[in-house]
């Protein structure tokens, strides 16, 4: 029967294929009472489970391929702690001697009381961690039950198969790199979760949040995985698949010509040259951004070096992080958005969950609270920019005096390297975001401060619109074209263009094309996205005519009915 599914596109991109379930054990999962004299080997055989699931992990990580994404091995560490842990490795031990219970049902039980403690996080990065959990469990229970791990059948070069699960493991994510997946669909997860981020990494089709599709399809269902609009189509008619086979040819087609646009200069039809940069959140993001043709990085998201781990990066290493891709961009210019951490991302398992993460002690404000540790990332970037043309970008920023305290901070790291005889750019600029509405307002403050200034459009559409992006409740809400967001967005490229100050676009909306020619039209010149949106930017760019963007723009920014505003971005786009 023909049905459709909608869930978050993590990756984009169209795939049609065949579904491959992966059985989720812990459903399965049965529950009786053992004899008093069978408690020590039931015990015995849980003891032997924990011990597989660490093998499987030890062999996971020897077989990680030389290309794989660095934090695959941060991933499969994070899960042999949680083994390791006595929350998960002893107590199931303790409620099979008390409860007489077999070994897996005592494993879920422990689960599912620590999964409570996580959903009650408001953090939405903490509560996807519950995943890691769940993921460990399903490992350990698989032992248990005598089953195997994620693993595909050999196909044809021209077959392709889509994954369906209730959700996947990092480590089981590994194979993806061997075998002709299509794409996957899982349940759970989120757009911040560790299968999307490594989704995005691979470039597979992918959405998550599905929540009922591993019940409602069966193996060998011919699926079509739509991951521009977010839409799994499950056996769907030939009328359906036809037009999906023709739309995925088309996106092939139309991908494969503008990559022939990689080496064209990025101008409109006047001749006004506009700069295209990428978003990157790893070192190895750079090959693609090389591979888009991106002028350079405006956005390099350092937390990410941080995440899914329990001891932070040194000095060192986040020196040769950031070094690494200043060579690698050979002179052009590098963005290092300093630590940006809180709100869906936190440094670790046990950090203190904050009453309302967004609003609280995050990015900036984070990092002037741990001045050693800001002090150890600024040193490194510092001696990165010796490297290439490195640049410094401060998030969050609200107050006139948090820029103060972060530039006395850089003197300090300058003051504490020349001490040390360390060479770095003496003339590195340092810009800040604004992605709080207050910053937009006060640009002045900001400007007299700062030598350059990005806007985030991401936080600033959540924190103009009150509404928090990572809840399913009211997403629908979180609007880039509220004509409070556009007007604040117009603000800033203006008053900042007329005083002087570089300003670029590095939140999503920079790699819409629905968006470019506004953007263009209210005095934007430089954008910064992911790599895999820069070839149709840079096509839309090619395509435009300032003359005709700029009335229709204005006019727009007079307009208050949503409506209207969307039929003028249609006449821009026409």
């Amino acid at each position: 029967m023909n049905f459709a599914l909608r869930g978050t596109s993590v990756s984009a991109g169209i795939t049609i294929g065949r579904a491959h379930l992966v059985s989720s054990a812990r459903l399965e999962v049965a529950h009786y009472e053992i004899a008093p004299a069978a408690v020590t080997a039931e015990i015995f055989r849980f003891d032997a489970a924990i011990s597989r699931a660490k093998q499987d992990l030890v062999a996971l990580e020897a077989h990680i391929p030389a290309d794989a994404p660095t934090e695959f091995g941060a991933f499969i560490e994070l899960h042999r702690m949680i083994l390791e842990d006595s929350s998960l490795s002893h107590v199931p031990r303790e409620l099979i001697r008390e409860r007489r219970c077999n070994a897996e049902w005592a494993l879920v039980q422990q689960m599912e009381t620590l999964l409570e403690q996580f959903e009650e996080a408001e953090d939405a990065y903490l509560r996807e961690r519950g995943q890691d959990i769940q993921q460990v469990v399903e490992r350990v229970l698989k032992a248990l039950m005598g089953g195997k791990t994620l693993a595909a059948p050999r196909l044809p070069d021209e077959a392709r198969l889509i994954v369906v699960a209730h959700d996947l493991s990092p480590a089981d994510m590994l194979l993806f790199k061997g075998h002709q997946f299509g794409g996957f669909v899982t349940d759970a997860g989120g757009v911040t979760s560790h299968t999307a981020i490594l989704a995005r990494s691979l470039n597979i089709p992918a959405l998550v949040g599905l929540h009922f599709a591993r019940h409602m399809i069966r193996e060998n269902d011919l699926l079509i995985v739509d991951g521009i609009q977010g839409v799994l189509v499950v056996d769907p008619d030939p009328l359906i698949l036809a037009e999906y086979e023709t739309r995925q040819s088309q996106h092939a087609l139309e991908r494969k010509k503008l990559r022939r646009l990689r080496h064209t200069p990025a101008a409109t039809l006047e001749g006004t040259p506009i700069e295209l940069f990428a978003n990157i959140e790893l070192p190895q993001d750079v090959k693609a951004a090389h591979e888009a043709g991106a002028q350079g990085i405006g956005l390099f998201r350092s937390e990410f070096l941080f995440l899914n781990r329990h001891e932070l990066p040194s000095e060192d290493e986040q020196f040769e992080a950031y070094r690494n891709v200043a060579r690698a961009m050979e002179g052009r210019p590098v963005v290092i958005r300093t630590l940006d951490v809180g709100a869906d991302k936190a440094l670790a398992l046990d950090a203190p969950i904050a009453p309302n993460p967004a609003l609280g002690l995050r990015a900036i404000r984070y990092c002037l609270a741990e001045p050693q540790l800001f002090l150890a990332q600024l040193r490194a970037i510092l001696r990165a920019s010796h490297y290439g043309s490195v640049r410094i970008l401060l998030p969050m920023l609200a107050h006139a005096h948090e820029i103060e305290q972060a530039l006395a901070l850089l003197k300090l790291a300058k003051e504490q390297l020349e001490a040390a005889g360390v060479r770095y750019d003496g003339e590195i600029l340092v810009g800040g975001m604004i992605e709080i509405p207050a910053a937009a307002l006060a640009l002045p403050l900001f400007m007299r401060r700062l030598d350059f200034l990005s806007i985030g459009t991401n936080d600033l559409i959540q924190y103009t619109l009150a509404i928090d992006r990572t809840d399913d409740a009211v997403a629908h809400l979180y609007d880039p074209m509220h004509p409070a967001v556009l007007h604040l967005i117009a603000h800033t490229i203006q008053t900042a263009s007329r005083g002087g100050t570089p300003v670029g676009v590095c939140g999503e909306m920079a790699g819409d094309v629905l968006l470019t020619r506004l953007l263009l039209g209210m005095g934007l010149r430089n954008f910064s996205m992911h790599p895999a949106q820069l070839p149709a930017i840079k096509e839309r760019v090619l395509r435009t005519s300032l003359e005709q963007a700029q009335p229709l723009a204005q006019r727009l920014l007079r307009t208050a009915e949503p409506a209207r505003i969307r039929e003028l971005i249609a006449s821009l786009n026409a």
